[in-house]
């Protein structure tokens, strides 16, 4: 939950998201319940940030959520986090805890060769410029 913009937090009726501790907790807590019949536990980057990401793939997810192609839904609605995350810098964070990575399809199949090659080949997106919802009604 990016709560930042969100009508119902901007009217002072929801909390600010979760706590850390509860993100760290519904990760970890998953993993032990779903585990044998829900497999693969994915964490978003683009909602916690690297560091973050690393620190829930310890705690019970082992699924590094996408690599989301100019990634803009979360950033307008408030998150402090990057628009795109290549494959190089999620191999990176990845290899950084010990972990081997490994690319999959939406349904976790293995992708072709050559599509895996193509995703290391990819230009970088030009950053994205984002307003809040108040700056944008008044013109800025």
């Amino acid at each position: 939950f990016v709560h930042m913009e969100a009508p119902v937090y901007r009217r002072g009726l929801a909390r600010p998201g979760p706590t850390w501790r509860e993100t760290m907790l519904m990760h970890g807590i998953a993993r032990l319940v779903l585990g044998p019949v829900l497999h693969n536990i994915q964490v978003s980057w683009a909602k916690l940030g690297e560091e973050g990401a690393a620190r829930i793939l310890n705690a019970g997810a082992n699924d590094l959520g996408g690599t989301l192609m100019n990634e803009s839904i979360s950033r307008a609605a408030g998150a402090a986090f990057g628009q795109e995350l290549s494959p190089e810098r999620m191999d990176a964070l990845i290899e950084s805890i010990g972990r081997r990575p490994v690319q999959r399809t939406t349904l976790y199949g293995t992708p072709p060769a050559e599509r895996i090659a193509q995703s290391y080949q990819a230009t970088p997106l030009e950053a994205l410029q984002f307003r809040s919802a108040k700056e944008y009604r008044a013109g800025h």
